[in-house]
């Protein structure tokens, strides 16, 4: 039986954080599990007299993995002609991601999957400075469900009631805190082992709120490249990445650069990563929770990274888009949760967030 929250789910996307216009190019990429959304997204593109251009692919969206695992390296590298004419030349880019097996990436040794990041990588440049429209959603498969800890008609309705919300009410919430950001020069997030210290002088934060991603529910900025001082540890949460799982992940930044990282598990895997390229160890994202909808961790960075009272950073590219200039392959959030007694945020030296709640 239809659900009929994937229509409005679908005129969220395409309507709201796309925006298509008569006669786009629009790029819809998904595997077989997601076909319910697939084909009201495509219905609704069709509705509003633009190209439906669908990819259906069966566990990635750049490349399959059976073809990852197979072609030479050399092959890895050099990105596909026709991929790459797709990715330069669409108006916009729908992505929906329903995994069979979230930890299929496994399978794929880190050298491969950094050479594929890279052959890609200047592709994606204009998705990346936001000059195409483009957004990424999940579906409610089992397999997320499973990862979460959940059943999957329980996931689903924690996934729609994440994302149906009243998205100009949380804008105008969101900008508020985003307002006292951009007026401030220094962020200090203290808590346990953690220590650390950022510059944001000159920049501004970008609220997401039925923008580029769905769910949405954080607003976010740029660190300069150089100025992260101190220590944090990731030790509330498992940091999951390319299908890894590590524990205890804990980084000292001197001048803006990670020096020293240590993980309870999969460490060597952790250096592998923050060692894929020069911009791997510096922060190209600030990010705070902020969607009320979302209040448990589910291993799901599209989720996680939301939950009301957290903070992310991710390791690798930034944002150019927001004055973001640092480069890498990578683009890896990792969640702190601050809702934990003796954890906040500090502006210059003003407590503006106790223990997860708003003081402003």
């Amino acid at each position: 039986m239809a659900d009929p929250r994937d229509r409005q789910l679908a005129e969220l996307l395409v309507d709201t954080c796309v925006g298509v216009q008569p006669g786009w190019q629009v790029l819809v990429v998904g595997t077989p599990v997601g076909r319910p959304l697939l084909e009201e997204i495509v219905r609704r593109v069709g509705e509003l007299d633009a190209y439906a251009l669908l990819r259906v692919t069966f566990d990635a969206n750049i490349a399959s993995r059976t073809w990852l695992r197979s072609a030479p390296l050399e092959r890895l590298a050099v990105p596909a002609p026709i991929e790459v004419h797709a990715l330069e030349t669409c108006d916009a880019l729908i992505v929906i991601d329903a995994p069979e097996n979230t930890r299929d990436a496994v399978s794929v040794d880190t050298e491969r999957n950094t050479a594929i990041q890279g052959a890609y990588r200047p592709a994606f440049e204009r998705i990346f400075r936001h000059e195409v429209q483009w957004v990424g959603c999940q579906y409610p498969t089992p397999a997320l469900a499973q990862e979460a800890g959940m059943g999957t008609s329980e996931f689903a309705d924690f996934l729609y009631g994440a994302c149906l919300l009243d998205w100009e009410a949380e804008r105008e919430r969101m900008q508020r805190y985003a307002d006292r950001f951009d007026a401030a020069e220094e962020v200090r997030i203290v808590g346990s082992e953690t220590d650390l210290r950022l510059s944001i002088a000159g920049r501004s934060m970008k609220v997401d709120a039925a923008g580029a991603n769905i769910p949405g529910g954080e607003f976010f900025g740029c660190p300069i490249e150089d100025s992260a001082e101190g220590t944090i540890a990731f030790t509330e949460f498992p940091a999951v990445y390319a299908g890894r799982e590590m524990n205890g992940i804990r980084l000292r930044f001197e001048g803006g650069r990670v020096v020293d990282a240590r993980a309870d598990t999969n460490e060597d895997f952790l250096i592998e990563t923050l060692d894929s390229d020069e911009g791997a160890r510096r922060l190209g994202e600030l990010g705070i929770g902020c969607n009320p909808g979302i209040t448990r961790y589910m291993k799901n960075t599209l989720f996680d990274e939301k939950i009301d009272g957290t903070v992310h950073l991710a390791l690798g590219n930034g944002l150019p888009d927001i004055g973001g200039t640092n480069e890498s392959r990578i683009h890896w959030d990792i969640v702190k949760d601050l809702r934990l007694p003796g954890t906040r945020i500090e502006l210059d030296g003003e407590m503006v967030q106790q223990d997860g709640a708003w003081l402003i």
